[in-house]
């Protein structure tokens, strides 16, 4: 299972994308116990804001999109967690 994140706008509008394989990490079952607990039919999309980030989150079946205000809690935990595998 392949999680992506992808972050567009702001000032610059530039955008950038960051992804994790689910199953490559060693705590792969703590990641899916995670990505099942996330409010996805919850989410509500609002207007972007100017100069404000906008996040696409894709984990086949599910895709939300965010504007950068929602991005907290479990959603926030989310993006932090898959830019920081994808960083390494």
């Amino acid at each position: 299972m392949k999680v992506v994140v992808s972050r567009s706008g702001g000032i610059a509008g530039l955008r950038v994308t960051w992804d994790v394989q689910v199953d490559e990490q060693p705590d792969a079952a703590a990641w899916m116990q995670f990505l099942d607990t996330l409010p996805w039919d919850e989410a509500e999309g609002t207007a972007p804001e100017p100069d404000r980030y906008v996040y696409r989150i894709r984990c086949a079946p599910h895709e939300v999109v965010l504007a950068e205000p929602q991005v907290q809690g479990a959603w926030k935990d989310l993006v932090d967690r898959v830019r920081a595998v994808s960083e390494r």
